[in-house]
């Protein structure tokens, strides 16, 4: 993994440009100078030791070495050494329902959106745990497996859409089967799946398979997106047009309440209704908390290599050239011509 150590330094790039302007300025105005003397290809003749070249190449060395120096002094690091880190948590699956229904606004700014905001909020607070990611609509998919890297699972977040899953529905059942399998083979340490979804368009059997997970000691609860007025179906994520059925009516999708407190029960979890407060939140950081932590292994990076050593030989070599470079033709190298 790559960072600044000092990132705040990079602003100085901003400076850059005006450096460079400033630059060509300076010579429109020398150039300038020089014209009120004579004609310029006679004045060459008469200083034939000058090189105009040799001061460009100098500015562009002093240019780099100023640019190279900006990174240098923002510590560039790369992550050098993955260690095995362990921490006091458990394991958790998370199950988000990435249906067309979930683009319904009757939570803002929508179902799918309120649901990665709260999910993005448990991924913080829950820093400790190992933590894997299931999408399902028709389909399930393991998304991220268990992990105990947080910078991954944002990322890995941040990708779910209603794209992923191709297939419609609403498979709960199946995501639970595929959440029983992603745990670890850790028998010590406390498991739970938690699903969120709006319920629309139960595929069935997630009864059946929330009991399954309860009799392995699993813990299964659910989170439900959206309300029982429910809401129209947008065709797309910023559309004002919404999805309608064959007969030209406005398809409008419910929170399936009873459903998803059924699954919770079998399951031997708690049911929540997330809306467009922090109780959701809260109630899942609260019940979460009551079960037994145990020690968690993932790997870290730990160390953080700083790299500027590379950068400060750039910067002296750069230096170095631009000292052996004179605006004057010395005498004992005439003949060579490297700025022809």
């Amino acid at each position: 993994m790559f960072r600044f150590g000092n990132p705040e330094y990079l602003w100085l790039f901003i400076a850059m440009p005006l450096l460079l302007a400033i630059y060509i300025l300076l010579n429109i105005k020398k150039r300038k100078d020089v014209q009120k003397m004579g004609v310029l290809s006679m004045l060459k003749t008469m200083m034939p030791e000058m090189s105009l070249k040799r001061s460009y190449l100098k500015f562009w060395l002093i240019f780099a070495t100023l640019c190279f120096g900006i990174i240098l002094i923002a510590r560039p690091q790369f992550g050098t050494r993955a260690e095995v880190v362990e921490r006091d948590g458990i394991e958790l699956v998370i199950a988000i329902d990435v249906s067309n229904s979930m683009m319904a606004r009757d939570v803002s700014p929508n179902r799918l959106a309120r649901a990665k905001q709260i999910l993005s909020r448990l991924i913080d607070i829950r820093s400790n745990d190992r933590i894997a990611l299931i999408v399902f609509a028709g389909e399930a998919f393991v998304q991220m497996p268990l992990t105990s890297d947080t910078q991954s699972a944002r990322i890995f977040l941040n990708t779910i859409d209603t794209n992923l899953v191709p297939i419609q529905g609403t498979a709960i059942g199946q995501a639970i089967n595929l959440g029983i399998n992603s745990f670890s083979s850790d028998r010590d340490v406390s498991r739970a799946i938690i699903i969120i979804t709006d319920g629309e368009d139960h595929e069935g059997g997630a009864i059946e398979a929330a009991q399954e997970a309860a009799r392995a000691g699993i813990m299964v609860s659910v989170v439900g997106i959206g309300t029982p007025e429910g809401a129209p179906v947008p065709i797309s994520e910023y559309s004002n047009n919404f999805m309608t059925d064959n007969e030209g009516n406005i398809v409008v999708t419910r929170l399936n309440e009873q459903m998803c407190i059924e699954i919770a029960q079998a399951g031997g979890g708690f049911y929540v209704q997330a809306d467009n407060t922090n109780t959701a939140l809260r109630t899942l950081e609260s019940q979460l908390d009551e079960l037994e932590t145990s020690t968690v292994a993932g790997l870290s990076y730990s160390e953080y290599g700083e790299k500027f050593p590379l950068f400060a030989w750039i910067v002296f070599i750069l230096l170095f050239v631009e000292i052996l470079i004179f605006d004057k033709k010395n005498r004992l190298f005439r003949n060579i011509r490297l700025f022809k």
